[in-house]
C-alpha cells in the first residue's frame, strides 16, 4: 500500500471534530435545556485541556524547529497551529450562537440570565450585599504598570481587564481575578414567578466603582481575558527529593508554563489589548482567540438547576446485577460464577462492598489495587485505609501523574502512606493505567484469590456518568496473572509471561496483531471473519495499518470510537470493510471492548487500553479475557445495541462531517436502550 497524506487523519484535527460532536449536543433542541448549557461547559473544558496538552505539544515541535510531519499525520507543525486556531475560532463563534439561542429558550421558561445593565431596584440591594459579604473580602485586584513585572496569571481563572480613563490624567489598567473558588452563577430572588441569575463577572462590573473608589477617572470599562498555559509537567533531577515532592513542585510550576492560548473579549479596546499582550509576552505564535463577553464557560457544567428537573435528564436509578446481592458476601457469590458490573447502569456499590468486605473479613490477608483517579471523597480510599487499620497487608499502585488529578492523588497517597499502606508510584518511564484489584483470602489452609478488573477508574463520582465494565471474578488463572502485574511494579526488570491477560507495554501489540492475523487467515479461507471494537480513541499508526491489512483481506470491522480517530474508513482498496460510529449522549462512553470472531467462537476482552501509541508502548495496561459464556453473550448484545443506535450515533468518515447515523428502523438510543436491556434481564 502506498502511503500518502490521506491514509491517516491528523489526531489534533480529529480531536477537534470530537469536540464538535459535544457542541452538537449543546445545539440539539431535543436535549433538555439546562443539559445543553452543561454540554457547552464540557465543550469549553475539553478545549482548555486540549490547548494545555495537545496544542502545547505541537507548539513545542514547532519551536524546536522540527517540521513534525511524521509525528503529525503529514501536516507541518506551523500549518497545524494555524489550522487549529482557525477551527477553534469557528467553533467558538458557533458556541456563542448556541448560547444566544439557549438564552432565549431560558426566557421562555421564565429563567432570565441578566447582566449589570439589567439590574432593577429590587435586586440592587441583594447584589450589593452579596458583593460586600461574599466577593469583596476574597477579591484579588492587580494594578498593571509597564515598569512592574506582571505576576503569573492562573490559567484556571479568568480575569476582567479594567480600564480607567481620565481626560486630564494617565489611563490606568487593572486585572480582577475571577477565582474558581467563587460561585460563577448567583441566583437572585425570584419575582412574579420568574427566576433570575447573574454571573459573578457582571456583579463585578456593577460594582466597579466600589472596587476602584480610591481612583479618579471619568469612565471605566471591563473586558474579560483568559490565558491557557502549557500543561505538561517537567521534573527536576534532584535525587534527594522524593517522587511526591518532585511531582508536587511540578504541579505548582504548571501555573507558570508557557502561554499557548490567549482568549479576549472581541470588544476590548485595541490599545488595551496590545498593552496586555506586551506585558504578558504573548506573541504571534500563541493562539489568539477573539471571544465573547464571558470566558471559562466550563463553569456552565455547574449551571444552577433551580429545581427545574423538567429541564434536566431524568436521573436513572442504578440497577442491581442479577444474582449479585449487596446483602450477601461478594466473595461467596463470585466464587461460583463471574459477574459483570456495568456502571452507571449498575451501582458502583459492588466495588465498594467488595473492598469493605475485604477490610473486615479476618480471613483476608492481602489487598492489592491500582488507582488512577479517585473521587474527591473516596470510599475506595477509606476502605483501603480501614483494611490497613485491621492489619491487612495493603498494596496500592497510585498513578500520581494522572493528568490534572495529580494534586488529589498526592493527597490520598500521603494519607495512605501514613496508615502504613505499601505504595507504588507508577513505573519508571511508564504510566500505570490498568484498573484491577486482587485479594488473597485464607481458606482451608490455602490462599484463594478474588478480584475485579475494570475499564474505568475506581471513582464513585465518575461512575455516575462514565460507562465502564468491571469483571468480578474468582478465576484463579486470571488472578494469578493479575498478581504477576503487581510483581512487575516491584521488580520492573522482570518481564512475566501471560497466557490469559494482554498487557502493555510488552505484549499488547503482538497479541492483538496475532488475533487480527487469525481473522485475516479466516477471511482468506472463506470463513466468517469479523472484528468489533469499542474504545475512546484510535491513533496508533501501527494498529491502524494492521486494521487496513485486515480490511483488504475481507475482514468486516465495526468500530465505535467516542473521541479522536486517525483511521480513515470506507476507502476503496484500503479500508472499505471498516465502518466507524461515535456516540455522544447523556453519559460519557468510556468502555473498551474487543470482540474477535474466531471462526464463530468469539474471543472477547475488556480493556483499560485505547489503541493509541501511549497505551500500547508507554503505559501499563491490562486487557482481560471473558470466559463466562453468559457474560460473552451480554457483551455482544451491548455492542450491538450501540452499533444500532440511530439517534445519537455519528458516522466517522473521510470527510469528518459528523453526520448522524439515521435510518428508517425503529429508534435505538443506545444508552436508554441499554438500561431497558438490564431491566428486562432483572424481570426475565
Amino acid at each position: 500500500m502506498t502511503k500518502d497524506k490521506n491514509i491517516y487523519i491528523n489526531r489534533e484535527l480529529s480531536w477537534l471534530k470530537f469536540n464538535e460532536r459535544v457542541l452538537q449536543e449543546a445545539a440539539d433542541k431535543d436535549v433538555p435545556l439546562i443539559e445543553r448549557l452543561r454540554f457547552l461547559g464540557i465543550f469549553s473544558n475539553n478545549l482548555d485541556e486540549f490547548f494545555k496538552v495537545r496544542y502545547a505539544t505541537v507548539k513545542r515541535i514547532y519551536e524546536a524547529g522540527k517540521g513534525g510531519k511524521s509525528e503529525l499525520g503529514g501536516i507541518k507543525a506551523g500549518d497545524l497551529l494555524e489550522e487549529i486556531t482557525k477551527i477553534v475560532i469557528e467553533q467558538q463563534s458557533y458556541s456563542l450562537k448556541i448560547l444566544d439561542e439557549i438564552d432565549i429558550e431560558l426566557q421562555n421558561e421564565n429563567i432570565y440570565v441578566i447582566n449589570e445593565t439589567e439590574i432593577d431596584d429590587e435586586h440592587h440591594e441583594f447584589i450589593k450585599n452579596y458583593f460586600f459579604q461574599e466577593i469583596s473580602p476574597a477579591l484579588v485586584v492587580i494594578m498593571l504598570n509597564e515598569d512592574v513585572a506582571l505576576p503569573e496569571l492562573m490559567d484556571i481563572s479568568a480575569y476582567l481587564t479594567v480600564k480607567m480613563s481620565s481626560e486630564h490624567g494617565k489611563d490606568q489598567v487593572a486585572l480582577i481575578e475571577i477565582s474558581t473558588a467563587m460561585d460563577r452563577f448567583v441566583v437572585l430572588p425570584s419575582k412574579n414567578g420568574n427566576n433570575y441569575i447573574i454571573m459573578v463577572d457582571d456583579i463585578l462590573r456593577y460594582c466597579l466603582d466600589d472596587i476602584f473608589n480610591i481612583f479618579k477617572y471619568d469612565s471605566i470599562s471591563a473586558h474579560m481575558i483568559k490565558i491557557t498555559r502549557d500543561g505538561e509537567l517537567d521534573f527536576d533531577s534532584d535525587l534527594s527529593k522524593s517522587f511526591i515532592d518532585k511531582l508536587s513542585e511540578s504541579v505548582k510550576d504548571r501555573q507558570s508554563g508557557d502561554p499557548v492560548r490567549f482568549v479576549y473579549d472581541m470588544n476590548i479596546e485595541e490599545e488595551t489589548l496590545n498593552f496586555l499582550l506586551k506585558l504578558m509576552a504573548v506573541d504571534e505564535k500563541e493562539s489568539l482567540i477573539p471571544g465573547g463577553r464571558y470566558h471559562n464557560r466550563r463553569d456552565y457544567m455547574s449551571f444552577p438547576s433551580l429545581g427545574r428537573t423538567d429541564l434536566l435528564y431524568a436521573k436513572i436509578k442504578p440497577l442491581p446485577v442479577k444474582g449479585l446481592s449487596l446483602e450477601d458476601s461478594i466473595f461467596r457469590t463470585i466464587a461460583k460464577k463471574d459477574y459483570l458490573v456495568y456502571t452507571p447502569y449498575h451501582t458502583f456499590s459492588y466495588i465498594v462492598k467488595f473492598l469493605r468486605e475485604a477490610a473486615l473479613d479476618p480471613q483476608v490477608k492481602t489487598i492489592k489495587i491500582t488507582i488512577y483517579r479517585l473521587a474527591q471523597i473516596s470510599h475506595v480510599a477509606s476502605s483501603l485505609i480501614n483494611a490497613a487499620k485491621n492489619g491487612k497487608k495493603v498494596t496500592v499502585s497510585i498513578e500520581l501523574r494522572a493528568r490534572f488529578d495529580e494534586a488529589a492523588n498526592i493527597n490520598y497517597a500521603e494519607q495512605m502512606q501514613d496508615e502504613g499502606i505499601k505504595m507504588f508510584f507508577g513505573v519508571t518511564g511508564l504510566k500505570v493505567h490498568c484498573k484491577m484489584c486482587v485479594i488473597e483470602r485464607e481458606e482451608d489452609d490455602r490462599l484463594v484469590r478474588y478480584g475485579f478488573i475494570s475499564t474505568g477508574n475506581f471513582n464513585e463520582s465518575t461512575a455516575k456518568i462514565y460507562t465502564d465494565f468491571t469483571l468480578m471474578t474468582a478465576n484463579s488463572k486470571i488472578l494469578k496473572e493479575v498478581n504477576k502485574v503487581f510483581d512487575f511494579f516491584e521488580v520492573n526488570y522482570k518481564i512475566n509471561r501471560y497466557k490469559h491477560l494482554i498487557t502493555s507495554p510488552h505484549y499488547t501489540k503482538s497479541k492483538l496483531f496475532a488475533l487480527i492475523d487469525k481473522e485475516i487467515e479466516s477471511a482468506k479461507n472463506g470463513k466468517p471473519a469479523y472484528i468489533k471494537l469499542k474504545m475512546n480513541s484510535v491513533s496508533s499508526y501501527k494498529m491502524i495499518d494492521k486494521l487496513y491489512e485486515a480490511s483488504r483481506a475481507g475482514v468486516k470491522i465495526q468500530m465505535i470510537v467516542r473521541g479522536l480517530c486517525c483511521l480513515v474508513p470506507g476507502i476503496k482498496g484500503m479500508s472499505e470493510n471498516i465502518e466507524i460510529i461515535s456516540i455522544i449522549d447523556k453519559f460519557l462512553e468510556h468502555t473498551r471492548l474487543y470482540i474477535f470472531s474466531n471462526q464463530s467462537d468469539p474471543i472477547i476482552y475488556i480493556s483499560s487500553a485505547d489503541w493509541m501509541t501511549r497505551n500500547i508502548d508507554n503505559r501499563v495496561e491490562v486487557s482481560c479475557p471473558i470466559y463466562d459464556e453468559d457474560i460473552k453473550e451480554e457483551l455482544k448484545d451491548l455492542f450491538d445495541i450501540c452499533w444500532n443506535d440511530n439517534v445519537k450515533a455519528r458516522i466517522i468518515n473521510e470527510n469528518q462531517d459528523n453526520t448522524y447515523s439515521r435510518n428508517n428502523n425503529p429508534k435505538v438510543r443506545a444508552q436508554f436502550d441499554t438500561y431497558k436491556y438490564y431491566l428486562n434481564k432483572l424481570e426475565g
